[in-house]
């Protein structure tokens, strides 16, 4: 028998429901909304209402494509439609006609009931196979689950397909089955049309994370220890350069997002990605820059590369990739590393060694002399087993010099021991200290007492749990403002609310 595991409600567009786990022993977990039924008579009134909302209601193109616009496209659409629905039901209770006015709103703006999953923080993918089967969502606490949602026609799903490319000016259709894109709320969708997706129609959408992970989650969670954060913002601070390596999911982009409150806030931080992933505190300078594809004739693309050429000519501080793929990418960002701009980027390896081998060898295949600009590299791992993701090994790069070649090799300084799920030592610094004290002038035991500091921060910050963004973005902004305030707050043990008003 289904038992109910938990229990939690979603608010989308005025409309609270409520969503329950089910399961059981032997059972898979299900993924249930709790929606009223509208009887043939309210149905008939709802398709009335749209179609006067069609007519009242004009929508331009801006309106269509800019984000901002939306919302207010929403509120004009919302008022419209509680007016008509006054009229045509005097007396209107106020739940019926929010809720009735939400779902008009989801069904001629949105996606319909898929709005729902979209607003729950704790999904991160959902995914439309076609019609032949329920709308199933990956739950961060539960994995994979089957809803009890189905889209009705293929004809529907490749509706909500054209809405997802009109959104970003572009077209999905027959000649162009293919769409990658974003949504509104920045969530990433990808949708493929019949027969190219031989089951049917299919949409898969990546959730973006509305309360992203913060330095405070990474160390309650033993992701990573407050002794490493310090080092990587020792690091960021006197604009070293980073790589963070590791495989798919294994947590590269949500790391570098945590680092990246590090960052003073009178540097001109510059981010260049294909989908907006990262997420800055308010008082960062921040410009993001994202990629674009080619139209159906082949043309107005803008590249990585386009992006980072671009970059250079922006004057940068920082300059955040959000993934090294190829060659000539490699080459510009290793450029921009030794012309002096501070740069952080993600790569796919497993280890700092097979760092090194995917960055010297093809695809990418830059020379090792240019790696020497690397000043630390960090790499993440996941457990798929244990569902963990931890930080795997922390190193810099050393060069061997030989009569033909300079070689690099690692050099580890802390690495995960599984057994004990621990972040261990594992060799001093041969490199990172020096380049340290040689860039700000510091000595050996003034960068040790900078080191400890943050450390204390760091665990200050988790005590007293200051886990949002923009109140970890604060205490970074106060850090670099006043730093004898903050010292202070962490010596007395006090708790932040005059800092965080």
């Amino acid at each position: 028998m289904e038992e109910v595991i938990e229990k939690y409600d979603v608010i989308a567009d005025g409309i609270t429901v409520e969503i329950g786990i089910l399961g059981g022993k032997g059972r898979l977990s299900k993924y249930k909304i709790k929606l009223p039924d509208f009887s043939a008579p309210t149905l008939a009134l709802l398709d009335e209402v749209k179609h006067e909302l069609l007519i009242e209601v004009s929508i331009s193109t801006t309106e269509i494509l800019d984000p901002k616009a939306i919302i207010e496209l929403k509120e004009k659409f919302r008022k419209k439609a509680i007016a008509l629905l006054e009229k045509h039901i005097p007396g209107i209770k106020e739940e019926s006609k929010r809720y009735l006015a939400g779902r008009l709103m989801q069904e001629m703006l949105g996606l319909g009931k898929i709005e729902f999953l979209l607003n729950d923080i704790n999904l991160e993918e959902i995914v439309i196979n076609s019609i032949q089967e329920p709308i199933r969502v990956y739950h961060k606490t539960y994995g994979w689950l089957l809803t009890d949602l189905v889209v009705e026609t293929e004809a529907q799903i490749q509706n909500y397909s054209n809405i997802i490319a009109r959104r970003v000016g572009r077209q999905i259709n027959t000649l162009n089955p293919l769409l990658d894109a974003h949504l509104v709320t920045g969530d990433r969708a990808n949708a493929v049309l019949y027969p190219i997706a031989n089951k049917g129609n299919t949409i898969t959408i990546r959730k973006f994370s509305r309360d992203p992970w913060t330095v405070t989650d990474l160390i309650k969670n033993n992701t990573v220890n407050s002794e490493i954060m310090a080092l990587i913002w020792l690091a960021m601070e006197y604009e070293m350069n980073i790589l963070i390596s590791g495989g798919t999911a294994s947590g590269k982009t949500s790391l570098l997002n945590v680092c990246l409150p590090f960052i003073p806030p009178n540097h001109r931080i510059l981010t260049i990605e294909d989908t907006r992933e990262l997420v800055l505190p308010k008082f960062l300078y921040w410009c993001p820059l994202v990629t674009r594809q080619p139209n159906p004739e082949g043309k107005g693309e803008v590249t990585m590369l386009d992006l980072l050429i671009n970059s250079l000519r922006m004057r940068p501080d920082r300059i955040i990739l959000g993934e090294i793929r190829r060659k000539r990418d490699a080459e510009v960002l290793f450029e921009a590393m030794h012309t002096g701009h501070s740069v952080y980027a993600t790569v796919h390896a497993d280890t700092i060694f097979q760092t090194i081998k995917r960055l010297v060898n093809p695809p990418i295949e830059v020379p090792p002399n240019l790696l020497e600009a690397v000043n630390l590299n960090v790499v993440m791992f996941r457990d798929r087993r244990r569902g963990l993701r931890r930080v795997y090994q922390v190193g810099e790069y050393l060069t061997s010099e030989s009569e033909l070649v300079s070689e690099i090799k690692p050099n580890i300084l802390y690495r995960w021991d599984p057994a004990k799920d621990k972040i261990v030592i594992h060799q001093t610094s041969r490199r990172l200290f020096e380049d340290l004290a040689r860039h700000t002038g510091l000595s050996l035991t003034e960068l040790n007492k900078n080191l400890a500091f943050k450390t204390n921060i760091l665990g200050w910050m988790v005590k007293n749990n200051i886990r949002n963004i923009d109140e970890v973005g604060h205490v970074m902004n106060e850090y670099y403002l006043d730093s004898a305030t903050i010292e202070k707050l962490v010596r007395g043990n006090k708790k932040p609310k005059e800092l965080l008003k």
